[in-house]
This record gives C-alpha cells, sequence and structure tokens, in this order.
C-alpha cells in the first residue's frame, strides 16, 4: 500500500465538525491503497468530545501518534472537556492569543511534531505529506519536512489562513508576516486542496504566482454510514421540528432566528404553538438567556452536545434544518461541514445566508428555503412558509445527484487521485 502523512491537530477523540473531514479521509483511505499515519494533538482539554468517533475507523487500516504540546489545550488536559467561555471573553483571549502568537496559539504544538515527524519519515517510507488547518502553523511544518525529504506535499485549506474570517490581527505587522509566512508555505506546496471555489478565488487573488489547476477542491461532505446506522426518533406529537446542529460564535448567532420566532408567536401564535426549535450542539450560556428573555423556553428542547451519531439521529428525526452565517470578514468563503451533513439527511433546510460558498451549494442542493440572516421579518415569514408546506405535505424534495456528490467516500476516493497523480509525475 501507499503510504500518507496526515498531520491535524483535530482528531478525535476531540469532537466539533473540525475534526470530520480528516477522520472520513482516514476511514476510507484504505479503500484506496492508501495507508494513513495521522499525527496529532493529544487529548487534552477541549470544548467537545467524542469518544464514540474511533469506533468509526477500521483496525490496522491507519495508525496515530498523539504529541502532547505546550499549547493550552496539552497543558490544562486534566480539565477533560471544558465550558466555551461567554463570546466577549473569547474575543478578549483570542486577541491576547493573536498578539503573541504567530501565526496561531498551537505554534509550539507544531515545532514538537515538526521534530518527531523528522524522526519518523527518516525511520520509515512515506509517499505523500497531507496537512489539515487550521491550525495554520502546521503548515510551516510541512514547508520543512518537503524541504529535508522532499516527498509530494499537499495543503488542505479547511477555511482561509491570510485573511481567515474570525483571525484577529492585533497590528498591520501582524498581518503582514503571516501572509509572508503562507507565501513562503504556498512556494513549497505540490498541491493545494479546498473546500469551495471561493477560497480558491481568495487565494489567487492573495497570491497570483498560484496556477489554477495548482488548487483542487475537494468539499466537506457526509458519511452514508452515519446517516443509515443512526436511524431515526419516532415522533411523538404532531409538530413540525425545526433543529439546528453546532455552535455559535462571532457572526454566527441564534439572535436574529429566536427574534424571528418571537414575533412569530405574537402575530402566528396557532403556527408558533405547532412548532418546536430543537439544538443539538453547545448552547452557550449567553443564548440560553436570550431564550429566557424572549420567553421562548416551552417551544425549545436543548439536547446540549451528543455524540456524533446521536447529533445525526436527531438530523434524521427533524422535518427542517437550519443553519446560519452572518456577515463578517471573508465569510463568504464559509463552509461550514454542518450544510453537507444536512445535505446527507436529505431533508429542506433554511439558510440564514448572504452571498457566498454556503448559498451556491444550498441553492445548488433544490430543497432551500434561503433569506437574509439579519432580516427578522423574512425569517419569519419564511417560517410560515415553511410550515404551510409541511402541513400541506408539499415540503421540496433535494436532488440526489446533488446529495451523492458530497458523498465521503467518493471525496475521499478524488483525494487519493490527486496524490496517485503527483507520485506518477515524480
Amino acid at each position: 500500500m501507499f503510504k500518507v502523512l496526515i498531520i491535524a491537530y483535530y482528531f478525535p477523540p476531540k469532537g466539533l465538525s473540525g475534526v470530520q473531514r480528516t477522520l472520513k479521509f482516514v476511514k476510507y483511505l484504505h479503500k484506496y491503497n492508501w495507508l494513513p499515519t495521522v499525527v496529532t494533538s493529544g487529548t487534552g482539554a477541549y470544548y467537545a468530545h467524542d469518544n464514540t468517533l474511533m469506533e468509526d475507523l477500521v483496525p490496522d487500516s491507519y495508525k496515530v501518534h498523539r504529541i502532547e504540546g505546550k499549547d493550552v489545550n496539552s497543558l490544562t488536559k486534566q480539565m477533560g472537556t471544558v465550558r466555551m467561555p461567554n463570546e466577549k471573553i473569547r474575543r478578549v483571549l483570542s486577541f491576547f492569543s493573536s498578539l503573541f502568537f504567530i501565526p496561531d496559539n498551537k505554534k509550539f504544538w507544531s515545532a514538537k511534531v515538526l521534530k518527531f515527524c523528522r524522526t519518523l519519515l527518516k525511520e520509515e517510507k512515506f509517499d505523500a505529506i497531507f496537512i489539515s488547518g487550521p491550525p495554520f502553523s502546521t503548515f510551516e511544518v510541512g514547508r520543512k519536512l518537503k524541504k529535508e525529504f522532499d516527498l509530494p506535499l499537499f495543503y488542505d485549506y479547511r477555511d482561509l489562513w491570510y485573511g481567515y474570517h474570525f483571525a484577529i490581527y492585533p497590528t498591520p505587522l501582524h498581518k503582514l508576516v503571516i501572509k509572508r509566512m503562507e507565501y513562503r508555505c504556498l512556494k513549497s506546496a505540490d498541491r493545494v486542496i479546498v473546500t469551495n471555489r471561493k477560497i480558491k478565488e481568495k487565494l489567487v487573488k492573495f497570491f497570483p504566482f498560484i496556477a489554477l489547476n495548482n488548487i483542487s477542491i475537494i468539499p466537506h461532505g457526509y458519511d452514508q454510514e452515519d446517516i443509515e446506522r443512526a436511524g431515526r426518533d419516532s415522533k411523538d406529537r404532531d409538530k413540525m421540528i425545526l433543529t439546528y446542529s453546532g455552535i455559535f460564535y462571532e457572526f454566527i448567532t441564534p439572535k436574529y432566528l429566536l427574534l424571528a420566532f418571537k414575533k412569530l408567536t405574537q402575530e402566528h401564535p396557532h403556527i408558533a404553538s405547532q412548532i418546536e426549535l430543537h439544538f443539538c450542539g453547545l448552547l452557550r450560556k449567553e443564548n440560553e438567556k436570550f431564550i429566557e428573555a424572549l420567553k421562548l423556553q416551552s417551544f425549545v428542547k436543548n439536547f446540549g452536545y451528543l455524540n456524533h451519531l446521536d447529533s445525526i439521529r436527531k438530523l434524521n428525526s427533524s422535518d427542517i434544518l437550519w443553519l446560519t452565517v452572518g456577515e463578517g470578514r471573508n465569510s463568504d468563503t464559509i463552509s461550514s461541514g454542518k450544510l453537507f451533513e444536512y445535505i446527507g439527511a436529505g431533508k429542506p433546510i433554511m439558510g440564514l445566508l448572504q452571498e457566498g460558498a454556503l448559498k451556491s451549494s444550498l441553492e445548488e442542493y433544490g430543497a432551500g428555503f434561503i433569506c437574509d440572516p439579519y432580516n427578522i421579518d423574512s425569517i419569519k415569514d419564511t417560517i410560515v412558509q415553511i410550515f404551510t408546506l409541511y402541513k400541506e405535505k408539499k415540503l421540496p424534495v433535494p436532488k440526489q445527484e446533488i446529495i451523492q456528490k458530497y458523498n465521503r467516500e467518493a471525496l475521499t476516493e478524488s483525494l487519493t487521485k490527486e496524490f496517485q497523480f503527483l507520485i506518477k509525475v515524480r
């Protein structure tokens, strides 16, 4: 079998959507004659853990090496799963982190990874190196390994690096240094993988030396096995279930949907009484207080963070799924993994979205309802429209060919073709 060295900070038992892309590549690579060796972080403190995720992998089809570093997560590993801080506090912490750590606060962990991988590559033969970011300090690891061992190097962008929508640049110097670091890393890359066309366009705009044909798009996706294994809950009452899966932070907020629903309870109480709002994931304390302030507790069910299959079961058991992304720097490049799991569930989707990659994907899906994320009246009217179609059993049906397009097994096959092409070229 061919062997690929994968460097990814986020990997199970850490939870949340950041782990899914790498996990599913690792799960299916062996079917295409590739053996992955994953170098990842230790089991340090984090906002969510899911110990069931590793059960997804076939024994002997992969290897994992866990490296403890001097990052905050490793130093506080005895704390286990920790509560996500208040948004205002989180932003202050992010500012100071960005001020002192360039390119990110995983740089010391990445330094230990570099040392470990140097030893590993001297002891074992590998055919390619694949690095997924963020965090992007790992891209520097790839650049140095490429220089020393001359292996095909693949960078996987789940998000932008320079211009990242949630990045904080305390000074112009920070911004300049990070752009130069990315330039240096991209110069050493053999192939760049991105999750959507918007990221590809921004990379070419920021770094004109990159040829378009050196950037390949492999989107996020869903795992058909997960959809089938998860099953669905039986419905104990005739109410339309509107579900959100995931977390809220920055300009990804439930505020405007909740305000719209509050208005719905005032203008159309008979409709509101037949709808349940379900939240699966990390509904933060300030979100819960906002729900209480609006007196919407009787309409809301908060399931908290669920393991992956239980989360998929909630998607399968819902009538409508919704997601939201507001306005921010380069927010048009966001390609939330949750949308593609929603697509895998085959449910109608309400998107509170502006122009960008997510909106384009939802339009293509064929069963989407799209409205401005800040227009409360538009959101309320969209809920009424969806409810009317639900009662009439006329909700739109998604296009099957679009659903199949995002199957993770097929996406992994596309990745192996990228690997294979560069090996043949060499």
